[in-house]
């Protein structure tokens, strides 16, 4: 059960209710908008939907993740960017 405790989080958090397999797909995009959907229709989370979904996805990262190979951290890595896009969150400049 100790290992699994991130896992436990994103399932029951209060945070959002997840797509299942969000974190397992293979295309930035589709990850970022499966978060956004997710944080949009959330009634349980705290914060504003891009405060949420950036959140989860960097708790898994930095929790959940540490187990993933290279390439599917990368798609997840690549899925921040891609948060701040469809949240309007660009940096200047970009």
């Amino acid at each position: 059960m100790t290992e699994k405790w991130s896992q436990d989080v994103t399932e029951r958090s209060d945070a959002l209710d997840l797509e299942e397999g969000v974190f397992t797909k293979d295309d930035p995009k589709e990850v970022a908008k499966s978060l956004k959907r997710s944080a949009e229709r959330s009634e349980r989370r705290k914060a504003d939907p891009y405060a949420s979904a950036m959140s989860m996805l960097t708790f898994y990262i930095n929790r959940a993740g540490k187990g993933l190979d290279a390439k599917q951290k990368r798609v997840l890595e690549d899925a921040k960017d891609e948060l701040r896009k469809l949240f309007g969150r660009e940096p200047e400049g970009n």
